[in-house]
């Protein structure tokens, strides 16, 4: 899956308020703490974060879009990811996520074989 990640200036934690750190954070310090919380179960269910890569100005494309991370995420199938993303465990840290993201895009991906 490919996913593009736009941040708040400044966390919101106002939809899961006991994940709410102590002083302000940004946006990209919430999700990197939702990346601690999130790999070790990601790892656990089978998948892989294969690249984490910092945004740019697009070479083709809008001027005016932006995205501050990229994520390339490998799971070993979509049952998989389900059963992933609907653990009580995960959901429990997914408030970091939320509080953090002001835009995204999921793109899943399925590999295809070199000709």
């Amino acid at each position: 899956m490919l996913n593009l990640l736009r941040f708040r200036a400044v966390a919101d934690y106002s939809a899961d308020p006991s994940l709410c750190p102590a002083t302000p954070v940004s946006g990209r310090e919430a999700y990197e703490r939702y990346i601690e919380h999130t790999q070790p179960l990601l790892e656990a269910s089978g998948g892989a974060l294969l690249f984490v890569g910092e945004g740019g100005a697009f070479l083709i494309g809008p001027r005016e879009d932006r995205w501050d991370l990229m994520m390339l995420v490998r799971q070993r199938s979509l049952a998989d990811f389900i059963a992933f993303a609907s653990d009580p465990v995960y959901l429990a840290g997914l408030g970091h996520r939320t509080a953090a993201v002001e835009d995204s895009r999921l793109l899943p991906l399925v590999a295809r074989r070199a000709p």
